[in-house]
């Protein structure tokens, strides 16, 4: 990037960002008014160890990571007066370096304070992010939200995951759909169980939303497994296997989805059998 600047490639228009400010080094920047939590869930807790010589008495630090304890470990780390909550509804992957291709139109971003105070940082943000391009919006119900999208998330990289196809031919097959739909209605059911005001009817709704996106859509973590890096896997299905028992709530789906994957969470795969 320091190179050859930011590229985007997008259905909604390609970008080139260039010169852009890139560093591996946060010390060299000192605070900022917002940072953007982005990478993969494995390495949140030392990305947010090293962003704090970007944090000031007045920063922000929001994450659109997929997962439902995000905000907390963020919280714990950089502090919780720091946090706000976000969720970003976008599929995109990294096509080189300095190169980020966006699969489909969404660009979507929801910000919030976590305990649904309106804040002038949460507007500030919203009016950044409004200005860039990006549809974003406001809510008094970030965790709510959060949730919402770790029922679609968690069905769409399991499934995709598992079964090794986009989610075209998955909603298309009866079967394939309904391990789906069941894969969400765990999350909902888990949801529900730990205080989260979800819509019972929120898994169909999100298997419906599933027939919207490109059929060639596949979750982030299918795309790593396929290039043999480390899965997200113990936040997502691992996560909703792992509370399940915490709130007496049955998760087979995710249980047999985790299960299966173990072996390639850490990356690399394994060695081929006999043949």
């Amino acid at each position: 990037m320091r190179a050859g600047g930011l590229r985007i490639v997008s259905e909604n228009g390609d970008a080139h960002i260039a010169p852009v400010v890139a560093t591996d080094d946060p010390k060299t920047l000192g605070p900022v008014d917002c940072v953007i939590v982005a990478v993969k869930l494995w390495d949140l807790e030392a990305a947010a160890a090293s962003a704090k010589p970007l944090i000031g008495a007045r920063t922000a630090v929001v994450s659109f990571q997929n997962g439902i304890e995000k905000d907390d470990v963020l919280a714990r780390i950089v502090g919780a007066e720091h946090v706000v909550g976000g969720v970003g509804y976008i599929a995109a992957k990294i096509a080189e370096p300095g190169v980020i291709e966006q699969t489909g139109r969404v660009a979507r971003a929801v910000i919030g304070e976590l305990d649904g105070t309106e804040t002038e940082r949460v507007s500030a943000i919203v009016q950044a992010l409004t200005a860039a391009g990006i549809d974003t919006q406001a809510s008094n119900a970030i965790k709510k939200a959060t949730w919402e999208k770790f029922v679609f998330i968690v069905g769409l990289s399991g499934l995709t995951s598992l079964i090794r196809a986009p989610i075209g031919p998955i909603r298309e097959n009866t079967e394939a759909r309904s391990l789906l739909a069941d894969a969400m209605h765990e999350v909902v059911s888990l949801g529900i169980a730990s205080g989260i005001d979800l819509d019972p009817g929120l898994a169909d709704a999100q298997v419906r939303f599933c027939d919207t996106v490109p059929a060639q859509t596949r979750a982030s973590m299918a795309v790593d497994l396929e290039r043999g890096r480390r899965l997200e896997l113990p936040w997502l299905s691992g996560a909703v296997a792992r509370l399940g028992p915490q709130f007496d709530v049955d998760t087979p789906v995710n249980d047999i989805i985790t299960r299966a994957l173990a072996i390639y969470a850490n990356g690399a795969g394994v060695a081929p059998g006999p043949s």
